[in-house]
């Protein structure tokens, strides 16, 4: 294939949360929380979504800080991959 007829990827889906469980292997489950402002009432909301990410060599432990990356879907619920422990737990 020539380079013309390669066609570039789209930019991927990168998310930063907290390891809230390593017990599967190969997999974690990563929360992440934001806040938000409540649309009529105003007041901030915490908000928080768990996502389920891929760890080939199951280097993320409990409370580690973790970035993950979207990818094509691995099981019925991992749609992340692992890309770098950020801090680990101390």
């Amino acid at each position: 294939m020539t380079e013309t007829n390669v066609k570039s990827r789209n930019q991927r889906k990168s998310r930063t949360g907290t390891v809230v469980s390593d017990k599967m292997n190969q997999t974690i489950v990563v929360q992440m929380n934001r806040k938000l402002r409540h649309p009529l009432y105003g007041k901030t909301v915490s908000v928080r979504s768990k996502l389920y990410a891929h760890d080939a060599n199951n280097d993320a432990g409990i409370g580690d800080v973790v970035r993950v990356i979207e990818t094509r879907p691995l099981s019925k619920t991992k749609r992340w991959r692992l890309v770098e422990v950020v801090t680990k737990a101390k």
